[in-house]
């Protein structure tokens, strides 16, 4: 995944202008304004890297001039005492973008390192590590682009991006007969549809009514490996993904991919992935 620049550039004006307001007066009041300064980038912590595109991004917006010399690169693993890269120029940009920047990378590196994590725990089974939409509002192409960057792939990256029919869409279609056959008749033949199931018979009644794709959802590990056997005996001549989702953790995700299942989706990877440690320290240049 790619960000897109003209999207990254208009965010980050919004979080600039909402965090320096009318003006940085803490350095307004103490630093001369001819101060140039170099500020590093240290990881405080152990942690994937994401998100220097972005940092780069913020201190191009508060001065054009100003350019990101990386040591790392996105996707990278660093130990903690690495310098992750370095930007030399008027110490009032400096201090102007520090936080924007640092709150953007420690996220971003934040879902890239957890990410990883649930990666590593699947290696080797065949299973994928996909995310979901649940992501921060207003930063959904950054946490996706670190899901990507942690090693994990992209689900939807919106409700424009492919038909998923989820149990309230079956309640209001009446059924997941209808629901498929609607979406079917509606939905571009290059659509793949994917229904969420709870149960054995939810995932048959699926499977007749034409899903591509199955969601199981909140399902035990049990159910999980019952509805994966019944798919392989007994669905012939068409191939039918199988997602789970659903409290996948890191203690309980190595049984749920050696059920056989295709993909693996977790929010957590997004909602809840921890902030890593990043310190901007910013020094004075003669």
């Amino acid at each position: 995944m790619q960000l897109d620049t003209n999207l990254l550039f208009d965010m980050i004006s919004n979080f600039l202008d909402e965090d320096i307001g009318r003006g940085d007066i803490t350095t307004q009041a103490t630093i001369p304004p001819s101060t140039q300064g170099i500020g590093r980038l240290l990881a405080k912590s152990d942690l994937v890297v994401a998100g220097l595109e972005v940092v780069d991004a913020v201190f191009a917006t508060l001065d054009p001039q100003l350019e990101l010399e990386a040591f790392v690169y996105d996707g990278e693993y660093v130990q903690a005492g690495k310098e992750l890269a370095r930007i030399e120029g008027p110490a009032s940009v400096l201090l102007a973008g520090e936080r924007v920047a640092l709150n953007l990378m420690q996220r971003m590196s934040g879902v890239a390192t957890l990410t990883r994590k649930y990666v590593e725990a699947i290696k080797g089974t065949g299973a994928q590590l996909v995310d979901t939409r649940k992501t921060m509002p207003g930063l959904r192409m950054l946490d996706k682009y670190a899901v990507v960057v942690g090693g994990g792939r992209n689900h939807r990256f919106g409700l424009d991006d492919g038909v998923l029919i989820k149990d309230n869409h079956i309640a209001l279609a009446g059924g997941i007969q209808k629901a498929v056959k609607r979406a079917r008749d509606y939905a571009s033949h290059l659509l793949k549809i994917e229904v969420e199931v709870g149960n054995l018979a939810q995932l048959k009644e699926a499977v007749d009514a034409g899903a591509d794709i199955v969601l199981l959802d909140n399902m035990t590990i049990e159910q999980v490996a019952e509805c994966v056997e019944y798919l392989r005996k007994h669905v012939k001549g068409r191939r039918i993904l199988t997602e789970v989702s659903g409290n996948i953790t890191l203690e309980n995700i190595v049984d749920y991919a050696k059920t056989g299942v295709d993909l693996i989706s977790s929010g957590a990877i997004t909602h809840s992935a921890p902030a890593v440690d990043i310190s901007f320290k910013i020094t004075p240049t003669k």
